[in-house]
């Protein structure tokens, strides 16, 4: 049986501030959102959460109280926030050119399903054709 090591909870609790603090300034290292949440604060701090509620509990608690009372977005989730919008509006965009050019290519199927039945009913109909046939075209030959 491997003995444990004995945990420095002084050690711990600098490295929850600090990230509650990294998490506060918008500069996480570990966190991938950056949001102002208990979950990312574990995240950012590497600590799991039983220790975190158990022992150090007065700061998760401080950490919430400070995100809550920032009310303010962190610079990383601003960012994440602005490109989305932007993915947005592009999307709305292409959906938009997407359909006309749906509406065009219907209404280029039905014109040329038209144009076949009229050839096929000119091809088949008996007697004379009421489509005068152009003269074949010439071809350019070599000049002198």
């Amino acid at each position: 049986m491997t003995a444990r090591r004995p945990r420095d909870l002084s050690a711990e609790r600098s490295t929850l501030r600090a990230a509650a603090d990294r998490l506060l300034e918008g500069t996480p290292l570990h966190s991938e959102s950056g949001r102002l949440t208990v979950t990312e604060l574990l995240r950012e701090s590497g600590l799991r959460r039983d220790v975190a509620y158990s022992d150090h509990k007065d700061l998760v608690e401080e950490f919430q109280a400070r995100a809550r009372a920032r009310q303010h977005t962190p610079a990383l989730a601003q960012s994440l926030a602005d490109e989305n919008a932007g993915l947005k509006e592009r999307l709305t965009a292409a959906l938009s050119a997407l359909a006309r050019e749906r509406e065009i290519t219907a209404a280029l199927r039905r014109l040329v399903a038209e144009l076949d039945l009229e050839l096929y009913a000119a091809r088949e109909e008996p007697g004379p054709s009421r489509v005068t046939a152009l003269p074949p075209r010439r071809r350019p030959g070599p000049r002198a």
